[in-house]
Formats: C-alpha cells, structure tokens, sequence
C-alpha cells in the first residue's frame, strides 16, 4: 500500500501494522554487505585489526554452503565474507565512476585521519582524505584488491580541525 503524502498511513503488512508518514522508508538501514575471499581468516583479521571489528559467527563449509563469517563492523553494519577457495572472487564492475562495492563510516574526521595513519603504518594502500560537500573520504584497497571507501559525514563549511 503506497502512502499519502502528507498523512499517515497504515498497511497490514505480515499480520503487523506497519505506519508510514509521507515517504519515509521503512527500512532503517542496511544489514550486511557480502564479500567473496579466496582467505577467509585473512579478510576477517584484516578488518578486526584495521577497524576494531569483531568476528560475531562464522560457519564451516557444508555440502550446501560455502564457509562464511559475519563482522561486525559497529552501529548496525555487518560484513558478510564468504571464502572461495578457488580464487574466484566477485569483483563490482566500475560502474558511473565507482569502483568500491562499499563504503564504512566513522565519526569523525579525526577518526578517520587516525585510520589512514594506522593504514599506512600496516603497509596498506590509502589514498589522501578528500573533502567533498558533505563528508570527508578515504581510498582504502583491502587483502584481496579490493577497493573500499571510509567517510566521516560533515556540514559544509566545516575546517578540518572542527569534529
């Protein structure tokens, strides 16, 4: 059932009520994004060593399903790493200019000048911080290659020094 701008609405949805107000969704976020690694203990200490994170599950492999972990990657995000012995992992195409298949977040800009130190103290590939209109970003490449992207969101206007 589509919501009436400005009203609410209610939909019997699974046996609950959920209400929405205009258009915001009912969602709260996103879950987990998946990664595939040829090393799963690898990709899972890099992130618990790089981030903090914590290895919250992790299943062996089955007849059914590859082995996996979840990380807890703080707030409400989770990393899926899916290990593939074979070699063969998913890569996300560039598409639009954008090669990074997510991005993390942290609070502030000193939190993240603080990361790319830690980084490149670790012998990783970090780019510059980069300011954009309402967060600052850095270029990280994980393990396996691949690209990611670390943000700490700010107002415009905002000096490096202000967090």
């Amino acid at each position: 059932m589509r919501p009436h701008r400005g009203g609410t609405k209610s939909a019997l949805r699974g046996g609950v009520r959920a209400a929405t107000i205009g258009r915001v969704p009912l969602t709260v976020g996103i879950n987990h994004v998946t990664t595939v690694t040829a090393d799963l203990d690898r990709l899972v200490r890099f992130y618990v060593e790089a981030f903090g994170a914590e290895k919250t599950f992790e299943r062996a492999e089955t007849d059914h399903h590859a082995q996996m972990a979840i990380v807890d990657l703080g707030g409400s995000g989770h990393l899926k790493v899916v290990e593939d012995p074979t070699g063969s992992t998913t890569r996300t195409p560039a598409a639009h200019g954008a090669s990074e298949p997510f991005g993390l977040a942290v609070v502030t800009y000193s939190a993240l000048r603080d990361l790319r130190e830690r980084m490149m103290a670790a012998g990783a590939e970090a780019g510059e911080i980069q300011r954009l209109p309402t967060q600052w970003v850095l270029q990280l490449t994980d393990p396996d290659g691949t690209p990611l992207q670390v943000c700490a969101h700010s107002r415009p206007g905002d000096l490096v020094d202000q967090e």
